[in-house]
Parts: structure tokens; sequence; C-alpha cells
């Protein structure tokens, strides 16, 4: 059974710098019908195993730290008894909103990750945050841009822990290096493609 993605939208906040704010999130599961991946743990546990099903999590794969990702994660992992990963960089953001526990494994750019009989390669591609990182999955043509890269461009920058010329070298560095139909499952929003977005994303003020 080839490798599949599967994909609900939850709902729920955002918080920092002292503000709040309602969002949906994107939740990505990859896997076949016997193992899986969850990709980001936002808002609802319940929620997340709605999709993920009776199949065995082998990981919980963070794109970044920001709570609206990761607010659940401590609890999924105990329901589903599988690691946490996240690169060590966003340790300041995890710690926003889990200051008493940590994750399990730290991420680092170049890693690969089995599930299903595929490859997801880890890219860091710091700029929304210090710990930033997409998970491209070549077999299946596609790549897990969290806050990274949306429909329409960057993600958001100008918060805590964010720049923005970092961010456009990020993508422009690592994801547009990609194939142009790459497709590009973001955090929030719709899907694009990699080539889709090379007008909306300029080159950093240093490469002008």
């Amino acid at each position: 059974m080839p490798a599949r993605i599967d994909h609900t939208v939850l709902a729920g906040t955002f918080t920092l710098d002292g503000e709040t704010f309602d969002v949906d999130n994107n939740l990505w599961v990859l896997g076949d019908d016997t193992e899986c991946v969850v990709i980001d743990a936002p808002h609802d546990v319940d929620g997340i195993l709605g999709v993920v099903g009776d199949r065995k999590v082998k990981a919980i794969l963070c794109t970044h730290a920001h709570d609206d990702h990761v607010r659940v994660a401590p609890a999924l992992r105990e329901r589903v008894q599988a690691p946490i990963l996240l690169h060590p960089d966003d340790q300041p953001l995890w710690e926003l909103t889990h200051p008493t526990e940590l994750w399990d494994v730290d991420l680092f750019d170049g890693q690969q990750v089995e599930v299903a009989g595929t490859t997801v390669r880890v890219l860091h591609t710091p700029g929304h945050a210090p710990g930033g990182v997409c998970f491209s999955v070549p077999d299946l043509g596609c790549v897990f841009t969290g806050d990274t890269l949306f429909r329409g461009g960057p993600g958001a920058t100008g918060r805590s822990f964010s720049d923005l010329e970092m961010l456009v070298a990020s993508i422009r560095d690592r994801l547009f290096v990609l194939p142009d139909d790459t497709v590009v499952h973001p955090g929030h929003g719709a899907d694009t493609t990699v080539g889709a977005e090379w007008p909306h994303v300029p080159a950093p003020r240093w490469d002008a």
C-alpha cells in the first residue's frame, strides 16, 4: 500500500506577544493503512486521532513551535506513544507553551524520516521561527511548509523570533530548488505549488 496524505482542518487560537487570534490549522497525516507520521499538533487531540484512526503513529513532526502548531503535542504523545520531533532552535518558542516539558528528538537539516515506505526529508527554513522546518516528500511530489510558505507568499514575520529577510532567503534557497510542480501543503489555507509562488517571494535585500 503506497503512502498517502490525509488531511483535516482544526480550529483554535494562536497567541504570541500578548495577542490572541482565532485560527484554522491544516492537519496533515502522512502514511499508509498501517503506520503514519503526524505533521504538527494543532488544537485538538481527538480531531487529530480522527484522521490517524487505528494506525501506528511513528512520530509527531513539528514544523515550528508556535502554540497553534504544538499546543497538544505532549497530550498527543501520551495518547499514541510516539516521539515529538522539533528543531532545537525553536526551544524559546516551545517554552512559551510548554515550560515544564520538552520534545523528544531534535530535528536537523538533511535528516530523513522513514514512514510507509517513503522518505521525509527535513529542510531547515528559519525566518518565520528560528527553528522552522519544512518536510519534503519527493516520492509524492510535495512539501509540507508549516508557516514558511503559503499560497500567496511567505509566512508572517514582524513578531518575536521572526525575520523577514531570513524567511525569504530560506524559501529561495531551500524551497525554490525543488521542482516547480512540487505541491505545497501549508500549515494554513489552500495548497499551491513551488512554481506558482516564485512571483510572490522577492529576492532578499542582500541579493538585490
